[in-house]
C-alpha cells in the first residue's frame, strides 16, 4: 500500500488514542478536584479516591501510548511540539507526578496536617491537567506561531507560555474541565453509596448547564478563532462527528436527571469521545497549524516517519492495543463494585 495510507492509519490512531485517554483519565481527573466540593470527612475522601485507586495508572498507559505513536509515527510534529510547548508540557507532566504521588502519600501518617496537604495537592494538580489539555488542544486547533523551512531543517516559534493563554486556548481549556468534572460526578456517582452518590449526582446535574453554555460558546468561537470547520464545509457527511458530540451531551442531561447515571456516563464518555473526534476530523491532515505561515503546517504528509516503520507499527499496534483493551475490559469488570465506607474503614489495603 502507498505510504499515504499507513499516514492516514496512524493520523486515525492518533485520534483514537487521545480520545480514549481523555475519556479514561478524564474521569479521574474530574474526580479528583471535585473531591474538595463532595467529600465532608476523611472517610469520604478516602472513598472516592478507592474509586480511582485501582485504575488511574492504567489509564495513563494511553497517555503513553498516545505520546509513543506521535513519537514514532509523527517525530517532527513530536519534536516540535515539545519545542513549542515546552513549557506547558513540562508543567502538565509534575502536575500528574504529583496527583499520582498524592494518592499514594496521603495515608502514610495519621496526621491531618499530612493529610489535607495531599487533599489540596489532589484538587490542584488534577485541576490542572484537565485545563493544560484543553488549553494545549485549544492551541493546536488555532495554530500555532511557528515557521519552518523543510529543506533547510529551520524552525522558527514566536510563540510564549503567556501566549498560549490566549481567549480561545483558555475557552477550550474550560470547556475541557468542565466535561472532566461532569465526568467525574457521574463516575463518583455510580462508584459511591448512600448521599456521597447522591451528592455527586446532584453536582452532575448542577455542572451540566455550565457545560452546555461553554461548548455553545466553544463552538460558535471555534469558526472565526480556527479552520477546523473547513472539512465539515467541503464533505457535510462528517457533521456527524459533531452531531452525535452534541446528542450526547443532551442525553447526559436526560438521564442525569432521571437519576440513571450509569446511562449519563456511557454518554459522557461518547460526549469527550466524539468532542475530540470533531477537533481531530477539523485538523486532518494537519497535525499542528501554523498561525502565521500555512506553508509551514505540520501535516501527516511531511512530518511522518518512513513507510517501513509506519508498516511495522502497524502491525505492533494490531498485536498490543487489542490487548491492552482486553486488560482494562478484565480491571474495569474485576473492581466495578461500588466503594462504600465501610469498605475503606475495613480493609488495610485501601488508600
Amino acid at each position: 500500500m502507498d505510504i499515504s495510507v499507513f499516514q492516514t492509519i496512524w493520523f486515525v490512531l492518533w485520534g483514537v488514542l487521545w480520545a480514549v485517554y481523555f475519556m479514561l483519565d478524564g474521569f479521574v481527573l474530574g474526580t479528583g478536584f471535585i473531591s474538595g466540593f463532595l467529600a465532608k470527612n476523611d472517610t469520604e475522601k478516602r472513598v472516592l479516591i478507592n474509586t480511582v485507586g485501582p485504575v488511574w495508572d492504567g489509564n495513563e498507559v494511553w497517555l503513553v501510548t498516545a505520546g509513543g505513536a506521535t513519537f514514532a509515527a509523527f517525530p517532527t510534529t513530536y519534536a516540535l511540539m515539545f519545542s513549542n510547548l515546552y513549557s506547558a508540557l513540562l508543567l502538565l507532566l509534575f502536575s500528574l507526578i504529583v496527583r499520582g504521588v498524592s494518592f499514594e502519600f496521603r495515608g502514610k501518617l495519621e496526621s491531618a496536617a499530612w493529610k489535607g496537604a495531599w487533599d489540596k495537592a489532589i484538587i490542584v494538580f488534577s485541576f490542572l491537567p484537565a485545563l493544560l489539555f484543553g488549553v494545549a488542544f485549544g492551541n493546536i486547533f488555532k495554530g500555532i506561531p511557528m515557521k519552518n523551512d523543510f529543506a533547510a531543517i529551520n524552525f522558527t516559534y514566536d510563540g510564549t507560555l503567556i501566549g498560549l493563554l490566549n481567549p480561545y486556548g483558555l475557552v477550550t481549556g474550560v470547556l475541557f474541565v468542565l466535561l472532566f468534572a461532569v465526568h467525574g460526578s457521574l463516575y463518583a456517582a455510580i462508584k459511591t453509596t448512600g448521599d456521597l452518590s447522591k451528592r455527586a449526582a446532584a453536582l452532575a446535574n448542577k455542572l451540566w448547564l455550565p457545560l452546555l453554555v461553554v461548548a455553545v460558546v466553544f463552538l460558535g468561537y471555534t469558526y472565526p478563532a480556527t479552520k477546523l470547520y473547513g472539512n465539515f464545509l467541503k464533505a457535510p457527511v462528517l457533521l456527524i462527528v459533531p452531531v452525535i458530540a452534541v446528542v450526547s451531551l443532551l442525553l447526559v442531561k436526560v438521564f442525569a436527571a432521571k437519576g440513571e447515571c450509569y446511562k449519563a456516563f456511557t454518554f459522557s464518555c461518547l460526549t469527550i469521545v466524539f468532542v475530540v473526534f470533531t477537533g481531530v476530523t477539523g485538523l486532518f491532515p494537519n497535525l499542528i497549524p501554523s498561525s502565521i505561515d500555512p506553508a509551514s503546517n505540520l501535516t501527516i504528509f511531511n512530518s511522518s516517519s518512513s513507510l517501513l516503520t509506519l508498516q511495522i507499527m502497524t502491525v505492533v499496534a494490531l498485536i498490543f492495543v487489542p490487548t491492552v483493551i482486553a486488560y482494562k475490559i478484565w480491571v474495569y469488570r474485576i473492581f466495578r463494585a461500588p466503594v462504600s465506607n465501610e469498605d475503606v474503614l475495613g480493609s488495610p489495603d485501601a488508600y
